[in-house]
């Protein structure tokens, strides 16, 4: 029996280009029925970043306060980019919106909170893009990379488009 796509998990960096991997996403959720989860991770602070954070922000409730709103921030810019997105759309392609189920923003660390997130919702292909830095060798070097090595849910990695002009 050939494999069945009934939940795409797409893991988003936020970056302009992560565009094209959504559309992909949706796409192949608009072709097979398929749910789409969106995720994103705001990735957790090194243990440097914390020391220097900790040594120049001395109040503990504005530290809290700023680390929150790094996740604010990031629900604002999904929230936006899916709308933009999906008006941009024909409303039949539109529709596929439905399909979304779930989107999530957690702080963690990303590879790691990919794979555990997509074997707990139980999902038949993760779809990501390309770091926005454009160098596919260098994104698939950390994140990308580690999720394809030790995902054991098919994957799908989408370049960055080239620019027109």
């Amino acid at each position: 029996m050939l494999p069945e796509v009934r939940k795409i998990l797409y893991s988003t960096d936020l970056s302009k280009s992560s565009t094209a991997a959504f559309e992909h996403a949706a796409y192949i959720a608009k072709k097979t029925g398929a749910e789409i989860h969106i995720l994103h991770i705001v990735e957790k602070l090194s243990n440097d970043a914390k020391i220097t954070f900790q040594t120049y922000v001395m109040d503990s409730n504005s530290r809290h306060d700023l680390l929150q709103e790094r996740v604010h921030r990031a629900e604002q810019k999904l929230l936006e980019r899916q709308d933009n997105f999906w008006d941009d759309l024909h409303p039949e392609d539109a529709k596929v919106r439905k399909q979304i189920k779930s989107i999530k923003i957690v702080e963690a660390y990303p590879a790691e909170t990919i794979l555990k997130i997509s074997k707990e919702l139980d999902v038949d292909l993760i779809v990501m893009g390309t770091h926005e830095k454009g160098i596919l060798h260098t994104f698939l070097g950390s994140v990308a990379k580690n999720v394809l090595n030790r995902s054991r849910i098919p994957m799908m990695i989408v370049p960055i488009a080239e620019k027109e002009g």
